[in-house]
């Protein structure tokens, strides 16, 4: 992977793990991901005019990503009401890298290296280690377990599509844009649906840190979706779930958070990967 390349995506990485820390809403954690969605396809749809139009062979590929993304925060939000965020996140996105190194070498051509499969399994092992609380496997609930996993095949598959789908486009900005922009129409469809006109009415008190986290998260997969038209897609899917790391040094550096023998183990293990992957 290019040194720019590699760079970026560690910076994608930060801006994702700064928005969650310093982003408080306040809202449950629908509404919080509806106001950040919304904010995310507003900026989307001010910033298209300024891209080319993706070429016309990705515009499926746009519309599949829109839909993995709805499915990827629903599945989120219901692996929440099942389990703790901190087990359920990182099974979530741990798991995720893993697929895609395995789809990406069957089916992509995209056979990864020793050194580079080592490195994605360092920093996925790494993520995963810290659903392990006060130095045991605390059991997860099923339902919890089960709607975690089916967050990671949704991140898996959204990161393939895009992956391929920014490569046809011709644009990655382009791609980006009207990909956010999809997400938010399917999403504010959702919530209609779902929960009517009231669900948009509790968003307003929150409407700046909604801007904040929407802009920062919008262009953290920016980056990355750059890179996957630069670099194999297991590489940046594995190097951006990073962001878990800088999350655990920003909670205890800055917000005097403790953090046990195991969470150090995991940013060990995720930081020996990175050096690994770079190596």
């Amino acid at each position: 992977m290019d040194i720019v390349v590699f760079a970026a995506v560690l910076v994608a990485a930060l801006m994702h793990a700064s928005w969650n820390a310093i982003v408080k809403t306040g809202l449950d954690r629908f509404s919080a991901i509806l106001l950040m969605t919304l904010a995310q396809g507003g900026i989307g749809l001010v910033l298209i005019p300024a891209f080319p139009l993706p070429a016309a062979q990705a515009w499926p590929w746009v519309v599949a990503s829109a839909l993995l993304h709805m499915g990827y925060k629903l599945f989120l939000i219901r692996a929440y009401e099942h389990g703790e965020l901190s087990q359920v996140y990182p099974v979530a996105r741990g798991t995720a890298p893993l697929i895609v190194l395995l789809v990406g070498a069957a089916f992509l051509g995209e056979a990864l290296g020793a050194a580079q499969t080592l490195a994605v399994l360092a920093i996925a092992l790494g993520i995963m280690l810290m659903a392990l609380r006060r130095q045991r496997i605390d059991r997860m609930p099923a339902k919890a377990l089960g709607f975690a996993l089916g967050t990671a095949c949704f991140t898996a598959a959204y990161t393939l599509v895009d992956g391929i789908g920014a490569r046809l486009a011709g644009t990655a900005s382009g791609y980006t844009m009207w990909l956010f922009a999809g997400d938010a129409i399917g999403i504010t469809a959702w919530a209609l649906a779902t929960r009517g006109r009231g669900a948009f009415g509790r968003l307003a008190p929150a409407w700046r840190s909604g801007v904040t986290a929407g802009a920062l998260s919008l262009g953290a997969y920016w980056i990355v979706i750059w890179a996957f038209t630069l670099a194999p897609l297991a590489l940046v899917a594995a190097l951006r779930e990073t962001s878990v790391l800088f999350a655990m040094l920003i909670g205890v550096f800055v917000l005097g958070e403790r953090a046990g023998p195991i969470r150090w183990v995991s940013g060990a293990l995720i930081l020996a990967g990175v050096v690994l992957m770079r190596l």
